[in-house]
C-alpha cells in the first residue's frame, strides 16, 4: 500500500515482458469458433458457448505458448488467433477483443454456471455483481475454472480490460488477502448478514422466542420438540445456491436455544465465509492464472489494483480518451465537426459511451493507463489507443 499504482504497473510490465515464452519463430495457436452456435444471442447449451469452444481447443495448447509480450504498438501479439467459421476477418485484434467481450457476457449469464449473482443483488445492493459459484465441482468444471484463470492472465498480457463485475471478495481471495467477516458478508449477502445480527443482538429469551416466531411466519422455522406450539429454528441454513445444509452434525435435530444461539449465528457466518472463499474453485482459477503470469506479482497488488489491472474502470473517462486521440491528415481538434463530435459524446450516458467504444474498437472498456501519457510521441501506445479520426471518404460536402 506504500507504492504508487503506476510504479507497480511499471514493475509488473517489466516482469511480464521478461517471462515471455513464445518467441517470434513460433506461430500463434489458432482456434476456430462457430458463431452459428449462438445465433440470436441465445446459447442453446453451455458446450456451444465461445467460452467452452475455446476451452476445448486450447486445452491441447501448452500454456507456455500463451505467454506473449505485452500488447503495444499498432500490431500487437495476442495469446492466440481466432477464426470465425464462415467469416472473413482482416487482422487479429478485432476478433480477439470481440471474443473476450462475448466470453464475459457468457460468464455473467445463465448459460454458464461458473459465476453466481451475489444474493445482495436481490435487494438492490451490489446489483449485477458476481461471485464464483460456491458448490462442489466436477473435474470438467475444474478445467473450466482453470481456463477462466488463464483468460484473466491473457487479458492482462493483452491489456484488454474484461467487462467483468465481480465482488471485492473475489479479488481479495485471488491476491491472498483475508476476508472481513462483517464487510464481505454484508456486501455479498445482506439478508444473511441482517439475519445473523438479529441472533447476535438478542438480549433475553423472550426476544429469542419472538424472533423464532417471526422466522416461523416466513416458513424458516419449525416447532420445538419440547413445546409443540412454540416455534424454533434448527441448526440448518440455505446455501447461496439454495440447498438446505446442516450447520453441524445432526443439525436438523438440534433446536436453537438461548444457550447455543451464538454458536448458530457463528455457524451461519462461517458457512457464508467458506462459500465466498470457494477454495476448490479459487485454487483452479489461481492455477490457470499462474500458468500465464507469475503469481508472485499478486503479492504487490491490493485487491482493487488487481481488479483495475484486469478489468479497468467500468466507466469511460472522456478527457483521457480525448488526450489519446490522433487526428489524421487535414484534421485538427479545433475543426467545427470535431468539436461537435466531442460535444455529442459529452451528452452520452456511460452506457451509451460503452456502446460507442464497443462500436469503435470491439471492447466495452479501455485501459485507463497508457505509457504514452508520460513519454514522447514515439512511446508505444497500448491498443486500442490512440483513437484515430480520419477525414470522410466521400466527396466534398458529404
Amino acid at each position: 500500500g506504500l507504492i504508487f499504482y503506476d510504479t507497480k504497473v511499471t514493475v509488473m510490465n517489466r516482469v511480464l515482458n521478461a517471462t515471455v515464452q513464445r518467441t517470434a519463430d513460433h506461430a500463434a495457436p489458432e482456434i476456430t469458433l462457430d458463431p452459428l452456435e449462438i445465433v440470436g444471442g441465445e446459447i442453446r447449451s453451455s458446450e456451444n458457448s465461445y467460452f467452452c469452444q475455446a476451452a476445448r481447443q486450447l486445452s491441447c495448447v501448452p500454456s507456455s505458448q500463451l505467454c506473449v509480450k505485452l500488447a503495444s504498438g499498432g500490431d500487437p501479439t495476442y495469446a492466440f488467433n481466432i477464426r470465425f467459421t464462415g467469416e472473413e476477418v482482416h487482422g487479429t485484434s478485432g476478433s480477439f477483443r470481440h471474443f473476450l467481450w462475448q466470453v464475459c457476457k457468457e460468464l455473467q449469464s445463465s448459460s454458464l454456471s461458473l459465476l453466481l449473482l451475489c444474493p445482495s443483488s436481490a435487494v438492490n445492493k451490489n446489483k449485477g455483481k458476481y461471485i464464483l459459484t460456491p458448490s462442489p465441482i466436477t473435474y470438467a468444471e475444474e478445467q473450466l475454472f482453470h481456463f477462466f484463470g488463464q483468460l484473466l492472465g491473457i487479458a492482462i498480457r493483452a491489456d484488454v480490460p474484461l467487462p467483468l463485475d465481480l465482488l471485492p471478495s473475489f479479488w481479495k481471495t485471488l491476491v491472498g488477502e483475508p476476508l472481513d467477516p462483517d464487510v464481505d458478508l454484508q456486501e455479498a449477502d445482506i439478508l444473511t448478514y441482517n439475519y445473523v445480527k438479529k441472533f447476535e443482538n438478542i438480549n433475553d429469551e423472550t426476544e429469542l422466542e419472538a424472533l423464532c416466531a417471526e422466522i416461523a411466519s416466513q416458513h424458516l422455522a419449525t416447532e420445538s420438540p419440547d413445546c409443540p406450539n412454540k416455534p424454533c429454528c434448527k441448526f440448518t441454513y440455505l446455501t447461496m445456491t439454495g440447498e438446505e445444509v446442516e450447520l453441524c452434525p445432526r443439525g436438523r435435530h438440534i433446536p436453537v436455544g438461548w444457550e447455543n444461539k451464538d454458536m448458530y449465528a457463528a455457524a451461519i457466518r462461517s458457512l457464508r465465509m467458506r462459500e465466498l472463499q470457494t477454495p476448490e474453485c479459487m485454487t483452479a482459477v489461481r492455477a490457470g492464472l499462474g500458468s500465464i503470469i507469475p503469481l508472485q506479482l499478486l503479492t504487490t497488488l491490493t485487491p482493487l489494483e488487481m481488479e483495475l489491472r484486469t478489468c479497468g474502470l467500468p466507466y469511460i473517462n472522456l478527457e483521457f480518451l480525448k488526450a489519446h486521440t490522433m487526428y489524421q491528415v487535414g484534421l485538427m481538434e479545433t475543426d467545427q465537426h470535431i468539436e461537435f463530435f466531442w460535444s455529442a459524446l459529452e451528452m452520452f450516458t456511460q452506457e451509451e459511451l460503452c456502446k460507442f467504444i464497443k462500436f469503435a474498437c470491439n471492447q466495452e472498456r479501455i485501459p485507463f493507463t497508457c505509457p504514452c501519457k508520460d513519454g514522447g510521441p514515439d512511446t508505444a501506445h497500448v491498443p486500442p489507443y490512440p483513437m484515430k479520426i480520419a477525414p470522410p471518404d466521400g466527396a466534398a460536402g458529404m
